[in-house]
Formats: C-alpha cells, sequence, structure tokens
C-alpha cells in the first residue's frame, strides 16, 4: 500500500505529560543555575527564560520570512540564561540543563501500547520508517533512546534543527526532498489534525489520524484518508501496512 511510513512522536508513539510551568520546575532550575554562579529567583528565571524563547522566535523570523510556523534551539535560551548573568557556560553544562529541564518538567511518559509491533511489522515487510517531529533534539533523542526506538527510523527530523515545524509545508518537504521520497507512496501518521494531518494534506501526502487524550479537540473538517478514534494503535496495522 505504502513504502514510506512518517511518524510523528509525541502523542502519537509516545505518550508523555509536561508541565513547563509548574512554580517547582523554575524553582529546581534557579538552583542548578545558582550552583554555577547565575543567580536567580524562580519567577526571574521562568520571565527571563520566556523572554529569550520569544528573541529567538524572533530571530528565527527574519532569518526565513518564508516559514509559517518557526522553531527554535532551547539550547540558545539556556545559554543566554547564563550570558545574562555574566557566566560562561560550556556545552557539557547545557547539555546538563537541557536534560534536568526536561527530566524536572515531565510527569510521566511512556510508549502506547502496540508501537514496538507495529515497527516490527514495517521493518519485516521491509518498508521505510520516518521521524517527523515538533520537538527539542536535547530532550527527544534522550526519549528515543529511553525506548530503543533510533534503529527503527530510516531518517529523523527534528523540528528545532530545522527552525521550522509543523505544519509548516517546508517543513514537509524538508522531508521528502532529504530522503527522496515519492510523495504517492508515502503517509503521514499523526495524531495533530492541524500539525501532522493538514500539513500532511497541504504537503500532498496521505495520512492517518489517531486519536488519544493528548489530542486537541476537532474543529472542521479532519482531512484524513484513515481514521483511529479510539487510540488504539494496533488498528494502525490493520488499515495501512500490507
Amino acid at each position: 500500500m505504502f513504502k514510506n511510513y512518517v511518524f510523528d512522536l509525541y502523542g502519537t508513539l509516545i505518550d508523555i505529560n509536561t508541565n513547563e510551568w509548574d512554580i517547582k520546575l523554575w524553582k529546581k532550575l534557579a538552583i542548578l543555575y545558582g550552583y554555577k554562579g547565575a543567580h536567580y529567583t524562580a519567577r526571574e528565571i521562568n520571565k527571563r527564560y520566556c523572554e529569550c524563547v520569544e528573541e529567538e522566535k524572533v530571530r528565527v523570523r527574519k532569518r526565513f520570512p518564508e516559514y509559517t510556523v518557526v522553531d527554535i534551539k532551547l539550547e540558545k535560551v539556556f545559554r543566554k540564561l547564563f550570558t545574562a548573568k555574566g557566566v560562561k557556560a560550556t556545552a557539557k553544562e547545557i547539555e546538563f540543563i537541557c536534560t534536568a529541564f526536561r527530566c524536572y518538567s515531565t510527569k510521566y511518559i511512556k510508549l502506547y501500547d502496540g508501537v514496538i509491533d507495529l515497527l516490527d511489522t514495517l521493518k519485516a515487510k521491509g518498508k521505510k520508517i520516518y521521524l517527523l517531529s515538533n520537538a527539542q533534539r536535547k530532550f527527544t533523542l534522550n526519549e528515543l533512546n529511553m525506548f530503543g526506538l533510533i534503529p527503527y527510523f530510516d531518517g529523523i527530523i527534528i523540528s528545532s534543527d530545522e527552525e521550522c515545524s509543523k505544519p509548516d509545508k517546508h517543513y514537509f518537504d524538508t522531508l521528502i526532498e532529504r530522503y527522496n521520497l515519492n510523495r504517492d507512496e508515502t503517509i503521514m501518521v499523526g495524531n495533530d489534525y492541524i500539525s501532522d494531518i493538514k500539513g500532511a494534506y497541504d504537503a500532498g501526502l496521505k495520512s492517518l489520524y489517531i486519536h488519544q487524550s493528548i489530542s486537541l479537540e476537532i474543529e472542521g473538517e479532519l482531512l484524513a484518508d484513515f481514521k483511529v478514534m479510539d487510540g488504539d494503535v494496533y488498528k494502525i496495522k490493520e488499515l495501512i501496512v500490507s
């Protein structure tokens, strides 16, 4: 049926719940920065973080005015938080901050039932598997490693690397062009009816929508060619794998 299977990650393969606005997270982050001589209160570092995120987004939009949806590299934000206090941080220290931030903000993370069965089936049938994720590389590679997912993918594209995100057509085109994929032989699988499904539609790709508990409520038309509305990953194999 298809040769190339493109997956969203969070809400499609990985079930995750994070809270980046819990004041407890920012208290812990302020302590970490204080260890290195960059002293903040919890509310101060939260406020400055938000400002730095917006500054980075403005910078990216100026560089890529053709993008409708941009992304940034959060490691640049974490470095700016040191610089603002006159502290020079090493790459290793920034890496640690990224990891700690993700760990502190994550309530739970797990694979959905049926994911490994689905990926094993695709591999056994000689299909190509790709990841197209709106995510931060500094977070995502750790989580892919955690679940042993990296060997399954023939290509991984992460929005922070490209500074562009779904549903922007440019982001989908990056995948298609980088791996020389035939659009007619490629399907997008995701749980977001806008980012994954509308994005795939605009890029000329078929799609399968799977509704999970963290999916947005659908308003308007769902443009998916295939649908799994009860979150059962096992049904994906039944619908689009031959």
